[in-house]
């Protein structure tokens, strides 16, 4: 029996090692496959799309703000792990009286790592985490050393269209575009709806969650005319579990392009 403090300061007891673990965030569905809990994970989301062979085979509890609490109370979870931002409250709060439930709270890499760190712990899996925190590590030390000799561009990050939403600042999006050696223009916090004042250097279309395609890079040319515009992954911005080992090469080919 052991109590753990997730990383919005809750403290909870876990009287062995999670057997039945149920997953409400994508990037951390994944982190689990990645530590090997094929056989732990037995319930998820129906946006956890990766990996396929788990979107396919195990069962969904609902979306990620609209969790349907009697499929996970089937489940019989002994832990379910959650986050702050891509859950709601009132659904975290009517779980927890089912099992106990580690939530995530993420504005940056440190963030992340802390996380893939503690639901390694959790689960059992810590030698796994600690690779992959490694790897992760080493990789972006690897893109600031390429980050660290260009000229910094101002950016602007779309997360949706009409209305018109970027990320701020106090985002993980924020961080890896400041990873990348961007300056985000916009100075609001979160993801606000955006004027079209600001005239960047460079506009991203981010795949999701809204899907970005070709057909609206015109639009986006005539409001920002003077901006290179790109359509960019938006898994490798936003999903802060294991996909961060392949986050920087993305960073790189990016930059490579401009």
């Amino acid at each position: 029996m052991s109590d753990y403090v997730d990383q919005m300061n809750q403290t909870f007891r876990l009287v062995a090692k999670p057997r039945r673990i149920v997953s409400l965030v994508p990037s951390q569905t994944e982190l689990l496959y990645e530590l090997g809990l094929e056989k732990e994970v037995v319930g998820i989301t129906k946006f956890c799309i990766h990996p396929k062979e788990w979107f396919h085979s195990k069962n969904r509890v609902g979306g990620t703000k609209t969790i349907d609490i009697e499929k996970v109370k089937a489940l019989k979870p002994d832990l379910i792990i959650g986050n702050k931002e891509e859950n709601e409250q009132a659904d975290i709060e009517a779980l927890k009286e089912i099992a106990p439930v580690w939530m995530s709270d993420i504005f940056n890499l440190e963030d992340a790592l802390q996380m893939i760190d503690k639901i390694g712990e959790l689960t059992g899996t810590s030698s796994e985490s600690s690779k992959l925190q490694d790897l992760i590590s080493k990789e972006f030390s690897k893109l600031k050393a390429r980050t660290d000799s260009i000229t910094k561009k101002t950016v602007l990050y779309f997360i949706w269209n009409e209305p018109s939403l970027v990320a701020g600042k106090n985002t993980f999006i924020d961080d890896m575009l400041s990873k990348c050696g961007f300056e985000n223009l916009c100075a609001a916090e979160r993801y606000p709806k955006l004027d079209n004042s600001l005239q960047p250097d460079l506009v991203l279309l981010s795949s999701e969650p809204y899907p970005f395609k070709e057909e609206h890079l015109a639009k986006f040319k005539e409001k920002y005319p003077r901006a290179e515009i790109k359509i960019v992954d938006g898994e490798m911005f936003s999903w802060y579990g294991s996909r961060l080992k392949n986050a920087p090469d993305y960073f790189r080919e990016l930059l490579s392009n401009d």
